[in-house]
């Protein structure tokens, strides 16, 4: 029982250590741009196709579940507001964070694998140069870049989508879904949900990075990191999403 636990517990100092490494490196110089941009370019390549395709139906079931929820309820007229910050607050991200993570962070992962493997990490280390500078800082800033960008995406197609389907398949009144939509959401709501996606952007490309730096064994190695990651990093995201929407809710004072 105390191996198990106490492999964890050095598991989990190792990536918050990692993490804090990141970070630290992110004001250093020299900055690999063209590493950032191809990165950057790469994951938006690879996340903003079926990011669109995901968010049009998550939308437009958030849209119809709540709009047969406020019909049962005689508050037909709050249908956009609840669809709405639905979407905005929760849904964006949480669709955001796990195809950055599915799709780019399972990318990073291989890629940094594949490096240790060959021992191109460490050829990097003996010749001084500093493999989180290098390889790990550009790909976590250009993992919440994306995650920024791709959430703003989400949060429209989103939105649009409930309201057709409010509109079309149930019926509703688009001047009373966009009327209880403006009198119930506020900016704190995009800005909570942009914030929530760059912290989930960083945490995916860091647990990517984490387990591809320490992947051995091979092929079969990088592969059982791969999935690793993504796990952990569905972990993680829920745990962090719950956290900061409660603080949200602390803080931000919510309109009546």
């Amino acid at each position: 029982m105390a191996a198990p636990l106490t492999g964890v517990l050095r598991q989990s100092g190792s990536l918050f250590a990692l993490a804090l490494d990141v970070f630290r490196a992110l004001p250093r110089r020299p900055f690999q741009v063209k590493e950032f941009i191809q990165q950057a370019w790469f994951i938006a390549s690879v996340t903003i196709l079926p990011t669109a395709l995901v968010s049009i139906p998550f939308g437009a079931v958030i849209a119809l579940q709540l709009g047969t929820l406020t019909r049962q309820l005689g508050a037909q007229s709050y249908t956009g507001a609840a669809s709405v910050l639905a979407v905005l607050r929760e849904a964006s991200p949480i669709v955001t964070a796990l195809l950055i993570a599915g799709a780019g962070g399972s990318a990073i992962c291989a890629d940094l694998g594949s490096r240790k493997i060959r021992e191109e990490i460490d050829a990097m280390e003996v010749l001084g140069i500093s493999p989180i500078q290098r390889l790990v800082v550009p790909r976590v800033l250009a993992s919440m870049l994306v995650a920024v960008l791709l959430n703003g995406l989400v949060s429209v197609v989103g939105v649009v989508g409930g309201y057709v389907f409010n509109v079309i398949v149930q019926g509703g009144t688009p001047g009373a879904y966009i009327a209880s939509f403006t009198a119930l959401a506020q900016l704190p709501d995009l800005w909570t949900a942009e914030i929530k996606a760059l912290i989930f952007g960083a945490i995916a490309a860091v647990v990517a990075a984490y387990k591809g730096l320490g992947a051995g064994g091979g092929p079969k190695g990088v592969g059982d990191a791969v999935n690793q990651s993504v796990v952990i990093t569905f972990m993680l995201l829920f745990v962090v999403n719950f956290v900061i929407t409660a603080v949200y809710f602390q803080v931000v004072p919510q309109k009546i």
